[in-house]
């Protein structure tokens, strides 16, 4: 299905997990001193959610904790010709560690906390050219 907007085809929830499943890069939408902030955070998916890991002492992790959050991940072709992306919303709450793979070979920094992110709302599209 093609999105109100044509901006491309509109995608359901499962295709949505899918893609976020592909990718290890995102950007958490937080709110910092009552203005919005963008961080962008390494993550993985632990069931139908998204989970990252910050510092404790950080906005990030003041702004993020048991509040309603906005994640979003995209991959698009060099010539944006094609791509796809996936926004979710939900509430951040503190998780246990888990494995963050990383493909840097900069090791897992100690003392990090975890915040679990629900895909309590998701959408997401996939881009192709004008042409197709």
């Amino acid at each position: 299905m093609v999105d109100d907007v044509g901006f491309g085809l509109l995608l359901d929830r499962q295709q949505c997990l899918a893609l976020l499943r592909t990718a290890s890069l995102g950007r958490v939408i937080y709110t910092h001193r009552a203005m919005p902030a963008v961080r962008p955070v390494r993550f993985t998916v632990v069931d139908d959610a998204v989970v990252f890991s910050v510092p404790p002492g950080s906005p990030l992790y003041a702004g993020a904790r048991d509040a309603v959050v906005a994640f979003e991940v995209d991959e698009f072709a060099a010539d944006l010709g094609a791509g796809w992306y996936v926004s979710l919303l939900g509430r951040a709450t503190e998780s246990v560690a888990v494995d963050l793979t990383c493909p840097c070979p900069a090791p897992a920094r100690a003392g990090h906390r975890f915040l679990r992110v629900p895909a309590e709302t998701i959408s997401g599209h996939r881009l192709a050219c004008h042409a197709e």
